[in-house]
């Protein structure tokens, strides 16, 4: 039986990918091993969101051939669409298969054998047009459904559309059937994923369905406690979303929402579908929907042309904004986008330092979203991460908690309190109040 490691870079749909390629080697009798367990092939699933992503890949394969000398090494995902060439180069690597073949790895690579030049697998993104469903499994406590793929926006930083190429999206049919193969499993809560999750319902080129429709199905499937949506565009996130969202026990009271600025200027140079306007229209509704919900931003600084005065706009903008925290992406230049030629660019030092103050920003607004939920009752799905005794586990609204040590409680929805953030920004329960009966 030949073993087969995989290692994952980039986002939750790569996630949910790899499992499924993972699942297919096991049925064709290949044993999967964990990446230090001398595999005989390497499966690398790779993002280009940032030049810091392709480094890492990099430096993955070395590690991987430092581990297993004689080792297989195929790369997939997104840096291998784009950049099949380069990565062929790279010593180590014997093929390369972009976003229409990494679902056919066991057929194209037939016997994983060696050859004298690296194998070169990377139709142009434009014949990429199936959708191939997956989802996550046993890979950690939560489950990552895809249910959408590709995007036809044109924001001049992004080299997803180059990657992934244009919206697909499952059918509703097919998402529910993959959403009760996954209750099957005694899996507690599931996550939405894609490219762009909103815009979700384009089948064969034109749209026929909506993300709406797909929550009100899924919200039936028994077995499942918990959806969560990964992240949304303010634009496709609607009121009746929300709306749906507030009354529904199911859907949790978090959202991730992408800013990328807070300047209006910025925004227009970015080519994002939106202003400040709607999106802090789109925080109001939420919280005066679910006061407690937990909000996330993705921000980027040192977009070129962004002057100091625009990126105090965002940093205004920002503190002012009823959300938990941020997650922020230094800009970096991306080959084939058309942020790459524009002027204005900003010192590399100019970025950093930005970048410290939104993530010092983050920090507090953190620290002040878990301060106001001192004192309430939550359920907390508690994780298989045990550090010096302790477990981890998340709130509907996305706080993290830990708990002393209870094997009975991994995997487990427990209603507790929330009594005390402590000096890691974790929050701590208190412990006689949890309720043993299993949900």
């Amino acid at each position: 039986m030949r073993k087969v490691a995989f290692y994952t870079l980039g986002c939750k749909l790569n996630f949910s990918e790899t499992s499924t390629i993972g699942r297919q080697f096991e049925e064709k009798g290949y044993k999967k091993v964990e990446f230090s367990d001398t595999p005989d092939i390497y499966i690398i699933n790779t993002c280009s969101v940032t030049d810091n992503a392709d480094k890492k890949c990099q430096k993955i394969v070395r590690e991987a051939k430092k581990i297993a000398p004689n080792s297989y090494v195929a790369i997939i995902g997104c840096y291998a669409q784009l950049k099949p060439k380069e990565i062929s180069e790279l010593e180590g690597v014997d093929a390369v298969l972009g976003a229409a073949e990494k679902f056919r790895l066991l057929e194209l690579l037939d016997g994983f054998v060696k050859d004298d030049a690296p194998k070169v697998l990377a139709t142009e993104i434009k014949e990429t047009k199936e959708f191939v469903s997956g989802y996550s499994m046993n890979d950690r406590t939560r489950t990552f459904l895809k249910v959408q793929d590709g995007c036809n926006y044109k924001c001049s930083f992004c080299t997803i559309p180059l990657a992934r190429g244009k919206s697909r999206s499952a059918t509703i049919a097919d998402i529910i059937k993959n959403a009760e193969e996954i209750a099957a499993t005694d899996t507690k809560e599931v996550v939405l994923t894609g490219v762009n999750i909103g815009d979700f319902g384009i089948i064969d080129g034109r749209r026929q369905e909506r993300l709406i429709d797909l929550l009100k199905e899924l919200d039936k499937v028994e077995g499942i406690e918990r959806f969560r949506i990964s992240s949304i565009e303010p634009n496709l996130l609607d009121e009746e979303i929300i709306e749906f969202c507030g009354q529904s026990d199911k859907f949790v009271p978090h959202f991730h929402i992408p800013l990328q600025s807070g300047s209006d200027k910025m925004l227009e140079l970015m080519r994002r579908r939106y202003r400040t306007d709607l999106y802090k229209s789109r925080i109001t509704e939420i919280k005066s929907q679910m006061p407690d919900a937990c909000i996330g931003v993705d921000v980027i600084i040192g977009f070129p042309g962004e002057t100091e005065e625009d990126f105090l706009d965002t940093y205004n903008f920002l503190n002012e904004l009823d959300v938990a925290y941020l997650h922020v992406f230094t800009y970096s230049e991306r080959p084939n986008t058309d942020a790459v030629h524009m002027d204005g660019v900003v010192p590399k030092a100019e970025r950093a330092k930005r970048s410290k103050m939104l993530r010092i920003l983050s920090d507090k607004k953190k620290r002040a979203f878990y301060e106001s939920q001192i004192g309430t009752q939550r359920t907390v799905l508690f994780e298989h991460d045990i550090e010096e005794g302790k477990m981890f586990g998340f709130t509907e609204n996305y706080v993290r908690v830990e708990a002393k040590y209870d094997p009975a409680l991994v995997n487990e929805l427990k209603d507790i309190e929330l009594v005390k953030v402590n000096d890691q920004n974790i929050v701590e329960i208190k412990e006689p109040e949890i309720v043993y009966e299993k949900h």
